[in-house]
């Protein structure tokens, strides 16, 4: 049976298992940095939540997969069959559509983030999925991808979704991966990583970090964004800052 599919199929297999495996090892590298930032700035905030830490790493383990899949076949497609709208000559855009389209992504994915975020908090979809983040109390760097699959499924289609339709390229496109997984893990690091001076200035107003998102995991009906608080704000989410 295997033979019978030829190398297509078994290319695409092998993008994917790639992926997931490069998902998986940054979330392991990249969480556990934080982690060990926290251990040195912060001794003793993660005491006696081994447990939780390790259910933690697994369910994000799983996600690995969940995010790596999609990302594995979008790949294949790009560099086989040209499927994408993502392009490596930085002379095929203007400029200026660099940094155009790298807000666009993550204001696209935030708009996604925070309508599907609040829809995760209706009591069925809670109960049956996102019960699994906010079991996470207090939140750790471990917890950026402790997600049920359910929900590890509505955040691994977006940008997978968006490199059909918007030109980015493959720099820009790295980029955009790095914000989201920076952002994802000092999010949940439990205390504010960044500077007083800009939490707390006019770009801090719009911008998440921790400080933000913590609110969340103490109140669970407030603070759905994931990079901006456009959406907080225009909805009347935003219950404002705490002070982890």
């Amino acid at each position: 049976m295997p033979a019978s599919l030829g190398p297509g199929p078994w290319a695409v297999i092998a993008s994917a298992a790639v992926m997931t495996a490069i998902v998986g090892a940054r979330y392991l590298i990249t969480s556990g940095l934080f982690a060990l930032i926290t251990h040195r700035v912060r001794p003793g905030l993660y005491r006696g939540l081994r447990g939780q830490i390790g259910r933690e790493i697994g369910w994000s383990m799983l996600s690995a997969a969940i995010y790596g899949i999609p990302a594995g076949i979008v790949a294949w497609g790009w560099q086989e069959r040209g499927w994408t709208r993502i392009y490596a000559d930085p002379q095929a855009f203007p400029l200026w559509w660099m940094p155009l389209s790298l807000f666009l992504y993550l204001f696209l994915h935030d708009t996604w983030f925070y309508w599907t975020h609040r829809w995760m908090h209706r009591p069925v979809p809670f109960r049956i999925a996102h019960a699994v983040h906010h079991a996470s109390r207090p939140p750790t760097a471990w917890a950026a991808m402790s997600f049920h699959p359910v929900e590890a499924v509505t955040g691994a289609i977006v940008i997978p979704a968006l490199v059909f339709f918007v030109p980015i390229h493959v720099g820009v496109l790295g980029l955009v991966l790095l914000i989201m997984t920076v952002m994802g893990i000092t999010n949940h690091m439990g205390w504010e990583i960044f500077p007083r001076w800009l939490v707390h200035s006019r770009a801090g107003h719009w911008l998440i970090t921790a400080s933000h998102h913590n609110r969340h995991h103490e109140f669970y009906r407030c603070n759905y964004g994931l990079y901006f608080r456009f959406w907080d704000h225009l909805c009347g989410t935003d219950k404002g800052l705490s002070v982890p």
